[in-house]
C-alpha cells in the first residue's frame, strides 16, 4: 500500500510533462525563410507561421504594385507619369504616404532630404536616364528646380508649383518597401518576421530562438568581396537603415562621384562620413534619415539626433589622419553586441 502511494504522484508529475510538452510543441511557430528580387536588388524574408504558411507569392505581386507606383526606372509608374506633368492623382495607397514621410524629413533635415533632386541624380548618373557629368553652369540651372517647397500634396492629389520639377525616392523607397511587407506579413497575423530589401530591415518580434533578431554593419573601407562586419546589432520592433557611398560611385579622370547628391550645392557628397546606420520606429524613416545624415555629415547630424531621441545611429567617418572612427547614440550602444 505504501509503495502504491509513492508510484502515484510520479505518475501524476509524468502525465503534466507530457502534457505539458505537448502544448508547448503545438505552440511553437515554424519558420519560414524565402528570397527573391526587386528594386534592382535582393530582398530576404523570415517569419514564424505555426503552419508553415509560405507567402512568396504574395509578397512578389505586391511588390510589382509598389513598384508601379514610385519606382522611376519604370516609364509608366505613378511617380513616372507626374514627373512628365503637373499634377497626379493618387492612384495606390503607396504615393501619398511616402510625400507625407518625405516631408515630414525633409525639414526635420533643413532641406538635406529632398526627394525633388531627380534632376541632377539623372544628369549625374545614378537614375534611370544617360550620364551627362554636368560643369557647374549646369548645376546650377538645375538646382533652380530643386526644392520640395516646389510641389504641395493633399490626401488625394499631388501637384507642382513649378514647371521642371521631378521626384525620386530612391533615398526612401526601399525603406518604405520594407515597412509595406512588414505590414502584409502583419496582416496576415505573423508577430515575429525579419524583412530585408538590399539591406534596409525592419524586424517584429524574436527569431525562432526566442531571442531579437541580429544584422550587421559592414566596415565601408573594404572591397566588396570582402566585406567585413564592424558591428553586430540586436533589434526588436525597429526599422533599420544604412547609406553610404562605398558602393554606388564611380570613377572619371582618378575624381570619385558618390551617388549621395547634395541639394544645397547639386555636386555629390565629399566629407568624412563613410556610412550612416539608422535605427527608428519604422524603416522609412530610418532610410530617409540616413540619406540625410550622408548629405549633412557628422556634426550637424549629431545635432539632429540629440534634438530627436527616438532616433538612433551608428557613424562610421574618417579623421584628419585617415584614421577609421565610429560614433555611436546611447540607445544604439544599448543595442550592440559587446562581443563582436
Amino acid at each position: 500500500m505504501f509503495a502504491k502511494n509513492r508510484i502515484l504522484p510520479v505518475i501524476l508529475i509524468l502525465l503534466v510533462f507530457i502534457v505539458w510538452k505537448i502544448r508547448q510543441n503545438s505552440d511553437r511557430e515554424e519558420r519560414v525563410s524565402f528570397n527573391g528580387q526587386t528594386m534592382g536588388t535582393y530582398y530576404n524574408i523570415i517569419y514564424l507561421h505555426p503552419d508553415g504558411a509560405l507567402f512568396k507569392k504574395e509578397v512578389d505581386s505586391l511588390l510589382v504594385i509598389w513598384n508601379n507606383s514610385l519606382s522611376t526606372y519604370i516609364k509608366d509608374s505613378e511617380i513616372s507619369r507626374f514627373n512628365r506633368s503637373s499634377e497626379h492623382y493618387f492612384e495606390s495607397p503607396y504615393f501619398y504616404p511616402v510625400l507625407n514621410k518625405s516631408r515630414e524629413i525633409y525639414e526635420v533635415t533643413g532641406g538635406a532630404f529632398d526627394p525633388t533632386v531627380m534632376p541632377l541624380v539623372n544628369a549625374w548618373g545614378f537614375g534611370p536616364e544617360e550620364q551627362e557629368m554636368p560643369d557647374s553652369s549646369e548645376v546650377e540651372k538645375l538646382l533652380k528646380h530643386v526644392s520640395y517647397s516646389f510641389i504641395d500634396f493633399d490626401s488625394v492629389r499631388v501637384w507642382k508649383k513649378k514647371n521642371g520639377v521631378q521626384l525620386d525616392f530612391s533615398a526612401i523607397a526601399k525603406g518604405y518597401g520594407v515597412d509595406v511587407v512588414g505590414d502584409f506579413l502583419g496582416s496576415k497575423g505573423i508577430g515575429n518576421y525579419l524583412v530585408d530589401i538590399g539591406g534596409e530591415i525592419t524586424c517584429k518580434g524574436v527569431n525562432d530562438r526566442g531571442i531579437p533578431w541580429t544584422t550587421g554593419i559592414e566596415d565601408p573601407q573594404v572591397q566588396f568581396s570582402e566585406r567585413k562586419i564592424m558591428a553586430v546589432i540586436e533589434v526588436s520592433n525597429k526599422g533599420i537603415a544604412t547609406s553610404g557611398n562605398y558602393r554606388n560611385f564611380y570613377v572619371v579622370d582618378g575624381q570619385k562621384y558618390a551617388h549621395t547628391i547634395s541639394p544645397f550645392t547639386g555636386f555629390p557628397v565629399q566629407h568624412s562620413l563613410l556610412s550612416a546606420t539608422v535605427v527608428a520606429e519604422d524603416c522609412m524613416t530610418a532610410d530617409g534619415f540616413a540619406t540625410a545624415f550622408m548629405v549633412l555629415g557628422i556634426d550637424p547630424s549629431i545635432q539632429i539626433l540629440n534634438d530627436h531621441p527616438e532616433l538612433d545611429a551608428y557613424f562610421i567617418f574618417s579623421d584628419e589622419q585617415g584614421n577609421l572612427k565610429t560614433y555611436m547614440t546611447e540607445g544604439f550602444n544599448a543595442i550592440l553586441q559587446k562581443d563582436v
